[in-house]
């Protein structure tokens, strides 16, 4: 820029200064706005397709497409029990009759496998899933149902398995466990020696039930026996009804112990050896498997994450409870 002449006024001359600075604040001001529009833009259509594909995985997961690649064809329906059976979890009755119903309701199955994996768990649950079995077996009188045993099958597992037509293991699975347990912890002397005043109010003499801080009642183990007993009763009779004649005379089979798969075929738990493949193959007659399972899905999962982190919070603001 050139100098101002003698007779310019210096005010005047640096008016075309200061526009050329002011001018080239604009222009890179407005340049780094384009920059970060077009980044907004790139990250927006980023987060566009991966919700779009997260979604597309979903749908795919939840759609009813079993046996969509069979055509015409008869399929062996395998419906899984995985894990702990309890209410909210992956083997919860409410999954594995959803299961169960669209394996039977569909037309190209040829016979339904329960392939068991579970160590137990409630009662109630697994109640459920035995009821259910046995009301689909007589509505879908021609359609076989077995229960194969991978690597366990005790307590509430074996209650499911009992309503099966068959049972099938390999000679190394565990099975067994007929039995029911309530297990817990006291406190009472941790309390004392560490001078701990244990305060409890509630209304109702046995409200406070098994309390670990409290000193156990001799009416207490009483009555949760006499439960304890009437619920191992219901599945003594669970088995039996289930398992029938098949059964060994053995004082020890309803004793809470566990066997090999080899041994459960010599004590009538189990009526042979082999596996999901090997039943459908040899004893259905089809070898093409269908996995009808209902498995909770990515939104699912998040779903239960963030209302059981809700509930918990809840129920930490909350200091009386009926239960």
């Amino acid at each position: 820029m050139s100098e101002p002449t003698a007779n310019q006024d210096p005010q005047q001359a640096s008016v075309p200064f200061e526009q050329g600075l002011v001018n080239a604040i604009a222009r890179e001001f407005l340049r780094e706005q384009r920059a970060a529009r077009r980044w907004g833009i790139f990250f927006k259509l980023l987060l566009a397709v991966y919700l779009f594909s997260f979604l597309l995985i979903y749908i795919a997961g939840e759609l009813d497409l079993k046996g969509a690649e069979l055509p015409g064809k008869r399929h062996t329906a395998l419906v899984e029990v995985e894990g702990i059976i309890a209410s909210d979890t992956e083997a919860s009755a409410d999954k594995i009759v959803a299961g169960l119903r669209d394996a039977f309701e569909d037309g190209k199955t040829a016979g339904v496998i329960v392939r068991i994996n579970s160590p137990g768990g409630s009662p109630v649950q697994a109640g459920y899933v035995n009821d259910e079995i046995l009301r689909l077996r007589k509505k879908y009188p021609a359609i076989p149902l077995y229960a194969v045993i991978s690597d366990l099958c005790a307590s509430g597992g074996y209650y499911i398995a009992t309503a099966a037509d068959k049972i099938y293991a390999d000679k190394a699975s565990i099975v067994g466990s007929i039995g029911v347990i309530m297990a817990g912890f006291g406190f009472v002397e941790t309390l004392q020696k560490l001078g701990i005043e244990r305060r409890v109010l509630h209304a109702g003499e046995n409200k406070g039930l098994l309390d670990p801080f409290a000193p156990l009642r001799e009416e207490e183990v009483q009555h949760v026996d006499g439960l304890l007993q009437n619920v191992y009763s219901q599945f003594i009779e669970v088995v039996k009804q289930g398992r029938g004649k098949r059964l060994k005379e053995d004082p020890t089979l309803f004793s809470g112990l566990i066997w090999s798969g080899e041994q459960s075929v010599e004590l009538g738990l189990v009526d042979g050896l082999g596996s999901a493949g090997y039943v459908a193959r040899e004893i259905i007659g089809v070898e093409e498997i269908v996995d009808f399972t209902h498995r909770e899905g990515y939104l699912d999962r998040f779903a239960r994450r963030i209302g059981t982190t809700a509930a918990e919070r809840l129920q930490s603001l909350d200091g009386l409870k009926l239960y």
